[in-house]
């Protein structure tokens, strides 16, 4: 039988993590091993994960998910699981969610993911998943090229051999789209949502279009950020790349200008902070710096800034750069 780790990161939930190892515990299919990525936890998950038998766990500073993840799944490929289960603190699989799964395995190279299920209602999809809206309405036993890293994910320690690991140095909010796209789209491998394979997570209640509060909004930055090295993955074409950027930076203002109603040119000023970074390929920026900012940012005219971003524009596309790869699992 191979052998499947379920990798789990967290940070300061404590009380999600125990729901979500419980599900691990009791899934039809046993996982051989379970590893926790606690990402600086201050609010006792270390202490708690001591007392808890069978299970192995990593510390690390705060790193993010693509830290975490990064961390958990080269950890797993190292200690030689066939199949890395991935999932965050707050996800919940049903209890034959890994049985259904491997079920689906076909003996060829695909990337599997649970259908991630809204975890109140037990119905809804959490992201959009094809047409679908709820699972109710599926009537086929996989839903081809879709899936959503990283949730319920099982990845075989294959892809990690050709593809590497998620980009720890993305902390949060794009990482586990562009680690999608370099599996699915540089190399060419397939993807499938097992129907019958339920991961419940909590709804997703963030969206441009609802008004944020800007001085607490550090996610944005990364939002932002990290939009570029997606696009940089998912087109070959470099200029495409940054056209379908900038064309994502007008929408993401203009969305601004039209559903904010507060600090709307405080947050139009503050776009160019991540753009500037994304063009450079800065990737110091941390949650507290990126804070500290917010709250101290003016509402002076943020016209000043933009000759900085257009420089960096025209030299991430017309001149040659060093670019930053993941690290990539060695055999």
């Amino acid at each position: 039988m191979e052998k499947v780790i379920a990798v789990v990161v967290t940070h300061n939930r404590q009380a999600l993590l125990a729901e979500c190892i419980a599900a691990l515990r009791k899934q039809t299919r046993p996982v051989n091993s379970i590893l926790v990525i606690n990402n600086g936890s201050t609010d006792g998950t270390e202490a708690w994960l001591k007392n808890q038998p069978g299970i192995d766990f990593i510390t690390q500073g705060n790193v993010g998910g693509a830290g975490g993840f990064s961390k958990a799944i080269q950890t797993g490929y190292e200690r030689g699981y066939e199949w890395i289960w991935c999932m965050d603190d707050d996800g919940m699989p049903k209890e034959d969610a890994l049985e259904n799964l491997l079920a689906a395995d076909q003996n060829k190279l695909q990337l599997l993911n649970c259908a991630v299920i809204d975890k109140e209602d037990k119905r809804s999809f959490v992201w959009k998943t094809g047409h679908y809206k709820t699972i109710d309405e599926v009537n086929t036993d996989t839903i081809e090229g879709i899936g959503h890293p990283f949730n319920g994910t099982l990845i075989n320690r294959r892809i990690v051999e050709r593809v590497g690991v998620p980009r720890s140095t993305l902390f949060v909010w794009g990482d586990e789209t562009e680690y999608y796209y370099r599996i699915t789209r540089k190399n060419k491998i397939p993807v499938v949502t097992v129907a019958r394979s339920i991961h419940y997570h909590p709804a997703c209640t963030f969206s441009i279009k609802k008004n944020w509060d800007h001085s607490s909004s550090w996610k944005i930055y990364f939002y932002l950020r990290n939009r570029l090295h997606i696009q940089k993955t998912k087109f070959s074409n470099r200029l495409l790349a940054f056209f379908g950027y900038g064309c994502f930076i007008l929408a993401f203002a203009g969305t601004i200008m039209l559903y904010q109603k507060t600090d709307k040119f405080k947050k139009l000023n503050f776009i160019f902070w991540p753009v500037t970074d994304a063009l450079t390929n800065n990737f110091t920026a941390t949650p507290a710096n990126v804070l500290h900012k917010l709250n101290n940012q003016s509402n002076k005219s943020y016209s000043s800034f933009l000759t900085t971003p257009l420089r960096s524009l025209f030299s991430a596309v017309f001149m040659s750069s060093n670019t930053e790869r993941s690290k990539t699992a060695t055999v």
